[in-house]
């Protein structure tokens, strides 16, 4: 393995009971808080009110900013960057899925410069500081809240990229999968092929003596595809949105990919297939990895995609060669997550071969090193889209 400095500062507080700390950690960074949320779940299922009622109790004031996209746009962080030097806002609480805490993001660093975001974002100019701020996490799957990359859409442009920066690591993240029960059976899924999407992402890789990592991320793909189905049979399950959620968290912390860079190549694709499409991104990745899975295969890495058959996927190898094996292992996976109601194919959302070469050039605009663990041209991505239909 590659030598690796780990540092992850943000506060995790997973469980029933956690939100119970928000008052005695928002205190800590500020008296005047953005609350940034989606589409009004929280709403529906009482998060809202409790966490107000929470800083009512502390004398905290707040500002809102609601409606943020499940494929978060940059006109959205403008909005809430805005409303941030307007109301002199001190500390911003994201509360929801990846989506807003990945709004959140670009908010924190954009609201302490003069700076254009999207400017950032692009990488054309590095942030230079952040304002302060946590997560209340509702819905499993992208891990945004311990990570610090995000991916915002301009939408105008067909324009979507992911970015980091140091400034961009939540203080702290609270998980209670109580506020996950709610969540429709299509998210519930998206979310589940989304953690094991990262996971799969970290998986291919090219680093040696890399057993410890391969063995965690072998774990959680095979403890996701044992209990999302359980879950998916009984979605107030809370053992069930436990377990998925700790994997979801996991699945994006750093912690299974030490000492090695994984592939990520199938997420620039999936970013520019919902920047041209805005198609959810469990959903684009569902249908895209097998796909890229059976593109790249050969002679030379086959052994990882055999590692993967029989240790995840528990195919029999016996009296088959190693590239069946890959392959059965592919097709298993595939399965697996159309089994669970993932799509399958882009047709699914009415994708037609039309897009394919917009798609293809924005893949590599954004990204001209695709891929780790293969490296993708502008052909390739077409070829892996096309046969993705």
């Amino acid at each position: 393995m590659q030598s690796f400095m780990y540092f992850n500062p943000t506060k995790l507080l997973f469980g029933k009971g956690q939100l119970g700390q928000l008052s005695k950690e928002v205190t800590k960074y500020g008296e005047k808080v953005l609350l940034v949320y989606g589409g009004g779940s929280i709403k529906r299922n009482g998060v809202y009110d409790e966490v107000t009622n929470i800083l009512k109790a502390a004398d905290v004031e707040w500002v809102e900013l609601d409606g943020v996209e499940p494929n978060p746009r940059v006109t959205t962080v403008r909005k809430g960057i805005e409303i941030c030097k307007e109301e002199n806002v001190d500390f911003v609480l994201a509360i929801g899925g990846g989506s807003v805490i990945d709004c959140t993001k670009a908010i924190v660093v954009g609201a302490k410069t003069d700076v254009d975001v999207w400017d950032i974002i692009s990488r054309k100019v590095r942030a230079t500081d952040g304002l302060p701020y946590g997560s209340i996490v509702t819905i499993a799957g992208t891990g945004a809240e311990m990570s610090l990359s995000s991916v915002i859409s301009d939408w105008k442009t067909k324009d979507k990229r992911a970015w980091v920066s140091s400034f961009s690591r939540a203080k702290f993240a609270i998980i209670d999968p109580t506020f996950m029960t709610s969540v429709p059976i299509e998210q519930t899924v998206n979310g589940a092929v989304d953690a094991m999407s990262h996971v799969l992402e970290h998986y291919f890789h090219s680093e040696e003596n890399t057993p410890i990592q391969d063995q965690f991320c072998e774990s959680v793909l095979r403890t996701l595809i044992d209990v999302t189905p359980k879950l998916l049979n009984d979605l107030e399950n809370y053992k069930h949105r436990e377990t998925v959620a700790y994997a979801s968290t996991i699945a994006l912390s750093d912690q299974l990919n030490m000492g090695f860079i994984g592939d990520w190549g199938t997420h620039h694709i999936d970013h520019a297939l919902s920047a041209v499409h805005d198609v959810p991104h469990g959903g684009g990745m569902a249908i895209l990895f097998p796909h890229w899975m059976h593109y790249v295969l050969d002679e030379t890495n086959v052994m990882r995609f055999k590692q993967l058959a029989t240790n995840v996927l528990l195919i029999d190898s016996e009296g088959k060669s190693d590239m069946e094996v890959a392959r059965e292992g592919i097709d298993l996976l595939a399965t697996t997550w159309a089994s669970w109601g993932a799509p399958s194919k882009l047709s699914d959302y009415n994708i037609t071969e039309e897009t394919l070469p917009l798609i293809a050039e924005k893949t590599i605009e954004t990204q001209p090193k695709c891929g780790n663990f293969k490296r993708l041209t502008e052909q390739d991505v077409v070829e892996i889209v096309k046969s993705s239909l």
